[in-house]
């Protein structure tokens, strides 16, 4: 599938796939939706928590994930940051977004290409506290534990591409995956996708999206 490098509404780029029409990430932003969501209305929730187990689905471009350890570095949590993806990025689609240098520090930039060059299906201790487990796997395969996570980025593409990804089966494993009080974020606001989290036990949230959506959402399992 062909894809192309475009540049978003704050500056930084995301990757195109043309035959779907569908992009990595908004492009009104791709750095302001991942701190929206992922971050304002996700980590940042758990605050009384330092240490914290994350599980992404879609690990794509890795902006998550830098921007979660940038975050955890500067408010001293300790993480271990579980992400799958099916079809990792290219090598050189990661020089083409040149996601470096939306960062001053020389240790962050260090630290983005650590987590793009760290092997895959195995622990790595990216930092003493930042570790990371990329699972190459498609989801739908993958066995989850349950009450392992405290919080879950669901990052997949929109249901109308990839609507196997969005169904109450996937939603139960990650619900189940949850531990007690444990956040689950996403972009997507279709009414069909929050039922259907309502209908696997969570209860949720619209939340006012980031720049160029008006809404996203979040699940909280309460027990």
């Amino acid at each position: 599938m062909e894809r192309k490098i475009v540049i978003t509404g704050d500056g930084s780029k995301t990757i195109h796939l043309e035959a779907w029409n569908e992009h990595y990430h908004s492009t009104h932003g791709a750095v302001q939706e991942a701190k929206h969501v992922f971050l304002k209305h996700g980590l940042s929730k758990l605050n009384e928590k330092k240490d914290i187990s994350i599980f992404e689905v879609g690990f794509g471009t890795g902006l998550n994930a830098i921007l979660s350890y940038e975050y955890a570095t500067e408010n001293q949590l300790n993480i271990y940051y579980n992400t799958i993806e099916a079809y990792p990025v290219e090598e050189n689609e990661l020089q083409l977004l040149d996601y470096v240098s939306l960062f001053e520090s020389p240790k962050i930039k260090e630290i983005y290409s650590m987590l793009h060059t760290s092997p895959w299906d195995q622990e790595v201790f990216i930092s003493p506290d930042f570790m990371l487990h990329k699972i190459h796997q498609k989801i739908e395969d993958f066995i989850f534990v349950e009450n392992q996570y405290d919080i879950i980025y669901f990052d997949a593409f929109g249901p109308r591409v990839q609507e196997h990804m969005w169904t109450p089966e996937i939603f139960k494993k990650l619900y189940d995956s949850l531990k007690d009080g444990g956040v689950f974020v996403t972009y997507c606001a279709k009414g069909q996708v929050k039922r259907d989290l309502k209908s696997v036990g969570f209860k949720v949230e619209t939340l006012p999206g980031p720049p160029g959506k008006r809404e996203m959402t979040r699940g909280l399992k309460l027990h």
